[in-house]
């Protein structure tokens, strides 16, 4: 169950979040990450993907990790196995990045609370399309 104070803090960061960078984002259009990245960018999202074994995607140059992403990002959503999260949890605290978005049977409860520590808002387990289409249709 969700604090209500979370779902404000959710509705409050799809609304000001620009840039999403998609770590582990696939060129397969039957991936969930490559669907999911492509409604949110269909609604107004820049999608930055982070994958080292594909060129673009989604109209996006990709880029091998978030430390390459020459943009300002402010959400990083993960797309990745739970012993892959740490190393972009680390990655993003060093790009100060506000915003932690884990999808859906990802947790990783030692990364998450050590974004936390510094400032990281955190949401873990969730998919972000839900989310967004609960709160905006």
């Amino acid at each position: 169950m969700t604090s209500s104070l979370q779902t404000d803090r959710v509705t409050e960061l799809l609304k000001q979040a620009k840039t999403i960078a998609v770590v582990g984002l696939s060129d397969d259009p039957l991936r969930p990450s490559h669907d999911v990245s492509a409604y949110m960018q269909s609604r107004g999202y820049r999608i930055i993907p982070v994958n080292p074994e594909i060129e673009s995607c989604l109209g996006e140059k990709a880029y091998p990790s978030l430390l390459d992403v020459p943009a300002k990002i402010d959400i990083v959503n993960i797309f990745r196995r739970p012993d892959f999260v740490e190393e972009v949890v680390d990655q993003a605290i060093q790009l100060k990045v506000p915003a932690i978005w884990m999808q859906e049977g990802v947790i990783h409860e030692r990364a998450a609370e050590k974004a936390r520590r510094v400032g990281i808002f955190v949401v873990m387990d969730r998919c972000i399309l839900q989310d967004h289409r609960e709160r905006f249709g």
